[in-house]
């Protein structure tokens, strides 16, 4: 086969970057990757395809940072976990990942590592051990908590995901926007309850907090160091970039295609309901949604202290059950034209499920 047909030659850099580094195929028979990388669709899909495709004998250690986003678990519902008011009014994106766990902000002042480790030798602190020497070496008296968390005194410093595939992801907070990360993780949703997998809120803070002179390339460095020192490796770093060539690599050319749309953002939340309520001039009004996979798929409207003709009631009703068979969230544009008591239902529910 030409190099030409393989369009992964050339992207890969063996060494921490110098001018002088030799190019080589990316592959993923390395051990250690840094992506230069910020773009999230790219770097959670690079993930997943070195997950998919190394050998599941051998220890893997990916890095890397992302532009601002916010990250939710395979199996967590967007509406319940991420403020997406302010994350329109910040154009930050929501990404889906492919694997388990909580949701996370991400930001260039916070670095990612990815562990894969043979599932048999996985062990959720021993694994926790790397980030943990990573950050006391560099002057930062950290311990872990109950949760393998990383923390210094009762802040924690990263969020971690794991799954039953042996894979172990990590968000240590270096520099990141603590006052954006609260924003957009603040939501306030008792009456959704979802069949999904719920985060756990816990107060963070920064390692520049504790050390000025922390960065993400004397982290990265330092969890390299201990990860080779705790599996034997002394492979260099393999160095990636989210050039035109990587991207024609089918897998991921079809993971990024796939992350930002509806299907895979919305259309893969669990079912879930939510009851809302709102008092009116007219009348006090509750309204109970049920929707799987980002489809309502009940809706029902119950009004009372209300003087309102029972007419106008059953067309109240049937406006609110127009709604099942629709993606969650998805108005329709004649709601604008609405009068009167569906007028006010129609304002009121557009800004429920847009929140």
């Amino acid at each position: 086969m030409s190099n030409s047909s393989q369009p992964w030659r050339h992207l890969c850099t063996r060494g921490f970057r110098t001018s002088a580094s030799r190019k080589l195929a990316i592959s993923p028979d390395h051990s250690i990757y840094i992506s230069n990388a910020t773009n999230p669709y790219f770097n959670l899909t690079l993930e997943d395809w070195l997950f998919r495709h190394k050998d599941p004998a051998e220890p893997l250690l990916l890095v890397y940072r992302d532009d601002p986003c916010v990250v939710i678990g395979r199996n967590q519902n967007p509406w319940k976990e991420v403020n997406a008011v302010a994350a329109r009014k910040r154009n930050i994106p929501i990404v889906r990942r492919r694997s388990g766990g909580g949701t996370v902000y991400h930001d260039l002042g916070n670095t990612n590592f990815s562990i894969h480790l043979p599932r048999k030798s996985f062990d959720r602190h021993e694994t926790s051990q790397i980030p943990l020497r990573a950050v006391r070496s560099l002057g930062i008296d950290a311990r872990l908590n109950e949760r393998n968390d990383i923390c210094v005194g009762k802040e924690k410093m990263t969020y971690k995901i794991v799954n039953n595939r042996a894979y172990h992801h990590g968000t240590m907070l270096i520099s990141t926007r603590l006052d954006m990360l609260g924003d957009l993780l603040r939501v306030n949703k008792t009456s959704m309850i979802t069949r999904g997998v719920a985060s756990v809120r816990s107060p963070v803070c920064n390692l520049q907090q504790f050390n000025t002179k922390a960065h993400h390339e004397a982290f990265a460095e330092a969890v390299v160091d201990e990860f080779r020192d705790e599996y034997s490796i002394h492979d260099e770093v393999c160095y990636v970039d989210d050039t035109e060539a990587i991207q024609q690599i089918d897998y991921i050319a079809k993971g990024m295609a796939e992350l930002p749309s509806w299907e895979w953002l919305y259309g893969q939340t669990p079912e879930f309901t939510y009851t809302v309520q709102e008092s009116f001039s007219w009348g006090t009004v509750k309204v109970d949604l049920r929707s799987s996979h980002g489809i309502v798929r009940s809706s029902s409207l119950h009004v009372s202290d209300t003087t309102l003709p029972s007419t106008t009631v059953e067309r109240l009703t049937e406006f609110v059950q127009g709604m099942e068979g629709r993606r969650y969230g998805d108005t329709d544009s004649a709601w604008n034209n609405e009068e009167g008591p569906t007028a006010d239902i129609a304002r009121w529910l557009i800004a429920v499920m847009d929140s």
